[in-house]
């Protein structure tokens, strides 16, 4: 078994798809997105995963749409973070 291959955090596709959602993607730098989803991911709890049908099965709406929010709410403090930094002066 290849922990890094055959687990992941399911709220890693939830941030990507957020962030593609967005645009994000099109106008962000690697380096700058990079960070985003770092900085995401840390404000949501981990719920890790083999497969993504297991998630489609067992997942119900109400949760679904619960951590779908968890994810806007951390990529939006994420972003504020980031552009924040980006627009400060440096001294």
């Amino acid at each position: 078994m290849k922990l890094h291959d055959d687990v992941h955090n399911y709220y890693e596709h939830l941030v990507l798809d957020k962030i593609v959602e967005l645009g994000l993607n099109k106008t962000r730098t690697s380096d700058y997105l990079a960070d985003l989803c770092c900085l995401a991911l840390n404000q949501v709890p981990p719920k890790y995963i083999r497969y993504e049908v297991d998630m489609a099965f067992f997942l119900g709406n109400y949760e679904r749409s619960k951590m779908e929010k968890e994810v806007a709410i951390a990529l939006r403090q994420a972003i504020g973070i980031l552009d924040a930094k980006e627009n400060s002066p440096t001294t």
